[in-house]
This record gives structure tokens, C-alpha cells and sequence, in this order.
């Protein structure tokens, strides 16, 4: 099946909140978990420059990645709730996501990306590194993942 990726409206909000359910529940074994609170979302609706990027297959948003910009202290963009649904993994939705937002970092002239990968989620970590990012930081439970953008 094939699939498509595009911006997300304020109407996606309640669906990419049930994918991070599932993403929760996936990653934490968390049988309880919530979506987003109120208005937790409504910074990537702002019409700034932090967005969510949808992949949708046959009509349905089947993942989605939250992409953060963040201008100081630091120059990066954060790589936030990467998320596809279970029966979708493994065909190259995670890594056209991450891709998408690697594009956009470039186009806006940050040259660095940053994500967190559960220590417990190995299948992610072996994706990162597959794409080039590499953890620099032990924050705990997590590693931070550092990656440059492409020329």
C-alpha cells in the first residue's frame, strides 16, 4: 500500500492524539494511556515553525512525527513522538518521517536535529544510527541522538 506525507491541521489533532497513545502503550507497555492534554498541540497549529508531519495510507493517518524548532539558547530542531501504528512498521514510514524533517531543517538553516530514544527501545536506536544519528548524551532512562542536517 502505498503512503503519503503531509502537514497536520488543527482536525488531526484527536487522531495523532490516539498515536501517541498507542506509541505510549508500545514503548511503556502503559495499558492506560492518555493522549495529549488539552491544547497540547496547539503550538504546531501557531503557524510558526514547529509542525507535525502526518503519513497516511489508505485514507488514515497511520504515523506521524512532531517537529520542534528551537532558536536559543541553541540552534536544533527536536524530533518529538515519532509514531506508527504497529501493522505499519517496517516499510519505511519512520524513515520517510525522519527524512521529512531533516529536508525541512536544512531549508530553514538549522544544522542540527535532536531526538530521545528510550534505552528499552532498541528497534528505534538501531533506526536512528541506521540514518546517522548518534547518541552523545545519557539522560537516564534515555539517550539524546544528534544528527546535521544534509548539504
Amino acid at each position: 500500500m502505498d503512503w503519503t506525507l503531509r502537514k497536520a491541521v488543527p482536525a488531526d489533532a484527536a487522531r495523532v492524539g490516539e498515536l501517541f497513545s498507542e506509541m505510549l502503550q508500545s514503548v511503556y507497555g502503559m495499558g492506560d494511556a492518555q493522549g495529549y492534554a488539552a491544547g497540547g498541540l496547539d503550538k504546531f497549529f501557531a503557524g510558526g515553525e514547529d509542525w507535525i508531519c502526518l503519513a497516511e495510507a489508505g485514507g488514515e493517518t497511520v504515523g506521524y512525527l512532531a517537529i520542534e524548532v528551537y532558536r536559543a539558547p541553541r540552534t536544533y530542531v527536536y524530533l518529538d513522538d515519532l509514531a506508527v501504528m504497529a501493522r505499519f512498521r517496517g516499510r519505511g514510514i519512520g524513515t520517510t518521517l525522519l527524512r521529512e524533517a531533516e529536508k525541512y531543517a536544512g531549508r530553514i538553516g538549522v544544522p542540527t536535529l535532536l531526538l530521545h530514544v528510550e534505552k528499552t527501545n532498541a528497534a528505534a536506536r538501531r533506526l536512528y544510527e541506521r540514518l546517522g544519528y548518534r547518541a552523545f548524551r545519557d539522560d537516564g532512562s534515555r539517550w539524546l541522538m544528534r544528527a546535521d542536517t544534509r548539504g
